[in-house]
């Protein structure tokens, strides 16, 4: 039987999910080489709000890191998360764009790109499926795992073999609300193994309490890939910690084979980068805390503490139970989307306006308009024609795979660039992010002293 293999998510997702992407390149780099011999199967070092972060907070070329971290790790695979055609950025990207940038990529130094699509609509992982292939990286499609009455079980089988026949090399369970609980994943996973024979990789989160029980079920199950954050990076709203998975996991027949005295070193060497982001205040406490009430709202954890956020500046703090009430409300209404970045960002704000307004949808924000009018990709359930009309009136939805409608733009993004872009790399950066990267890159050529933005928190892609 095959080793259970693990994917360290503290250079991603771990340090994404806890202090908001703020750790910068010269903390990684030194410990590098020791986690390249601890024997992990990849270790997820960028995408996500990685690149956001870089050039918004902490004035480093993201390109540049990721050449870095590819430097110093010879023989572990290094991984990313993608979001289809949106890239990371926030809107959808031509085809052309999407191909350079993951060509880009994985020159760079990525070998296996996470893709996923915040509705499952798989027309939107096409491009990047096609050039994940053409240049030769390892295609692992996720599904945005959620629950519904349409979120079933063989939804998911469905959605797999679709994603299998279009190339596919692995599969992800992305649980990025960490929603899912440890009998369905058994479940899920025995279902999809009896299925299909490419490696099923499970993502969760610690937010409601049950995550390390979710992946023991799982790997009774036979999933052959988990994900787990070094111990200081790990619980709360990231993933359970490697070192007591590591163990736990080493009792059975499929055991990891990590290098446990080379974790212990990674953890030692975090937990005092850890401590000063805590008295930063960056690292708030409250995100280490247990949130049950992830799984009855089935909201992420990034989500509630949003909410929250947002009602204490309303003065309307009182509001916070109406407004989680209104969420399944407002999801139903929109056709069951799963609540991954942007569409966890739109259906809570929609949430709020009914609430504070005392009126459903008598203030909708843009975002929703363009979902409803198909530009986001197809709703997961059928929206009714009395909502969509009390939302757009009689305006046009398209229903082609939204990237049809985005003609080439590479070249032209090339030449508005101009001169304040050196490289392709450069281009794309303006491209995902136009407000803030012609300034990074106008003090990374200048060499001006780092003109960043305030360091304080601010959540971006929490719910990843």
């Amino acid at each position: 039987m095959e080793k259970l293999k693990i994917t360290e998510t503290s250079l991603r997702d771990g340090h994404q999910s806890l202090i908001a992407t703020r750790l910068k390149t010269n903390e990684i780099i030194p410990i590098l080489e020791t986690m390249d011999q601890v024997g992990y199967y990849a270790m997820e070092v960028w995408g996500g709000a990685t690149f956001d972060a870089c050039i918004r907070f902490l004035n480093e070329d993201p390109w540049e890191r990721l050449r870095l971290i590819r430097k110093h790790v010879k023989n572990t695979k290094l991984q990313m998360l993608l979001r289809g055609q949106n890239l990371l950025g926030y809107r959808n990207y031509a085809d052309d764009t999407v191909e350079k940038f993951i060509e880009l990529s994985i020159k760079n130094g990525i070998d296996i790109i996470r893709v996923f699509d915040a509705l499952n609509d798989v027309r939107n992982l096409e491009a990047s499926i096609k050039a994940i292939k053409k240049y030769n990286g390892h295609c692992q499609c996720a599904i945005s795992y959620t629950t519904s009455p349409i979120h079933t079980p063989e939804y998911y089988l469905e959605l797999i073999k679709t994603m299998e026949s279009m190339g596919a090399d692995s599969i992800c369970i992305k649980d990025m609300a960490g929603v899912l609980t440890p009998y369905k994943a058994y479940d899920l996973v025995k279902r999809i193994k009896e299925m299909t024979d490419i490696p099923i990789d499970l993502h969760t989160h610690c937010t409601g309490g049950i995550a390390d029980m979710i992946y023991m079920k799982a790997v009774e199950a036979g999933v052959d890939i988990i994900d787990t954050a070094i111990s200081p990076f790990s619980g709360g709203t990231s993933q359970p910690p490697t070192e007591s998975l590591s163990l736990t996991f080493s009792e059975m027949e499929r055991n990891p084979g990590l290098d446990m005295e080379k974790l212990l070193q990674v953890a030692e060497y975090f937990k005092p980068i850890r401590d000063k982001y805590m008295a930063d205040g960056i690292l708030n406490p409250k995100v280490l805390l247990t949130e049950p009430q992830t799984l009855k709202y089935q909201v992420p954890g990034g989500m509630l503490s949003n909410l929250l956020s947002q009602l204490k500046g309303q003065n309307a703090e009182d509001k916070y139970e109406d407004v989680l009430k209104e969420v399944p409300r407002v999801r139903k209404d929109l056709g069951y989307p799963p609540l991954v970045t942007p569409m966890s960002q739109m259906v809570g704000t929609q949430a709020l306006f009914n609430v504070l307004t005392g009126e459903r949808y008598k203030l909708v924000p843009k975002e929703i308009k363009d979902y409803v009018k198909g530009n986001y990709g197809k709703s997961p359930a059928p929206i009714s024609d009395e909502f969509r009309k009390k939302i757009i009136g009689d305006e046009k939805v398209i229903t082609v795979r939204p990237a049809d409608l985005i003609a080439p733009e590479f070249e032209k993004m090339k030449k508005e660039a101009g001169n304040l872009a050196k490289n392709d790399e450069d281009v794309l950066a303006v491209a995902l992010f136009p407000q803030v990267a012609p300034k990074f890159l106008e003090n990374k050529y200048n060499k001006k002293p780092a003109e960043k933005e305030d360091n304080k928190i601010k959540f971006i892609n929490v719910t990843m």
